[in-house]
C-alpha cells in the first residue's frame, strides 16, 4: 500500500502502534506510537490537516479501527478500511473454529499435544492455563519476558513464508495442532496448506466483529477512492 501511494502525488504518512520492534522501510512518511484515543486520533486529524483516513491495520486491531470511526465521525472526514478477505474452510481442511482467543485457549483443555501457537507474541499470556502441551512460538520478536511454557521453542521470523519451508517447520517439531487467528491473505496462509497437507487440525479464531465502513480489498481500489473522494 505505502509503495503504490508513494507513486501518487498524495501527501500521506503511515502510522505503527509500536508493537512490533523491526518495522518495515517505507517509502513514505511514517509515524510510530498511539494516538491517545478518539480524542487523540482527532486532534492529530485536525492538527495535521488530514483529510482521509485509510484504516490499513490488522483485522484483529480492533480497537483503533473503533476509535478511527469515531474520530472520523467526529471531524467529518471520509473513512475506508482496507483488509484481506478471510480465508475460506477447504476440502481437506481440519478446522475446529472459535470466536475468539480466550475459545482458543478452552479449546487446548485436552491431552498433552505438539502445538503451534501463531498468534503473536502480546496475547501468550491467555494460554498458560494449558501447560501440559509442547509449543512452537512464532513471534516477528523476540517476547519482552521469557514465556512460561515449560516446554517451547521459539520461531523468530517474519512473512511471507511458503507452503514448503512450513511444512519442514510443523514435520520438524512434530506438531499435530495449529492455533491461528483467521488474518486471510497470502503472507502467512502458507500454515493453513502444510496443515492440510500434513493432516494437522487448527484451532481458527474467528476475526472480531466491526461496525459497518466502506471497506476495500486491494490498495489499487484504495487509491481510486482516494483520487475521486474529493
Amino acid at each position: 500500500m505505502a509503495y503504490l501511494i508513494s507513486k501518487t502525488e498524495f501527501n500521506a504518512t503511515i502510522s505503527y502502534a509500536g508493537r512490533v520492534e523491526r518495522v518495515r522501510q517505507q517509502p513514505i512518511q511514517k509515524r510510530i506510537g498511539g494516538f491517545g484515543g478518539v480524542d487523540g486520533l482527532s486532534s492529530y486529524i485536525i492538527s495535521e490537516g488530514i483529510t482521509h483516513l485509510v484504516d490499513a491495520t490488522h483485522p484483529f486491531a480492533t480497537q483503533i479501527s473503533h476509535n478511527a470511526i469515531l474520530a472520523c465521525q467526529k471531524t467529518g472526514i471520509p473513512l475506508v478500511a482496507l483488509t484481506r478477505p478471510k480465508w475460506e474452510k477447504q476440502e481437506g481442511d481440519k478446522w475446529c473454529l472459535v470466536p475468539d482467543v480466550d475459545a482458543a485457549s478452552a479449546a487446548l483443555d485436552q491431552s498433552p499435544k505438539r502445538v503451534m501457537l501463531a498468534i503473536g507474541r502480546m496475547q501468550l499470556a491467555r494460554f498458560y492455563k494449558n501447560l501440559q502441551h509442547f509449543y512452537l512460538l512464532r513471534l516477528v520478536d523476540e517476547p519482552k519476558a521469557t514465556p512460561l511454557f515449560p516446554n517451547h521453542v521459539i520461531d523468530i521470523s517474519r512473512g511471507p513464508f511458503t507452503t514448503s519451508k512450513d511444512k519442514l517447520l510443523l514435520t520438524k517439531h512434530r506438531i499435530n495442532l495449529i492455533v491461528a487467528k483467521n488474518s486471510g491473505g497470502n503472507a502467512t496462509y502458507s500454515k493453513v496448506e502444510a496443515a492440510r497437507q500434513l493432516g494437522i487440525e487448527i484451532i481458527m479464531i474467528d476475526r472480531p466483529k466491526i461496525p459497518d465502513r466502506r471497506t476495500f480489498y486491494s490498495p489499487e481500489a484504495v487509491v481510486h477512492w482516494l483520487s475521486f473522494s474529493g
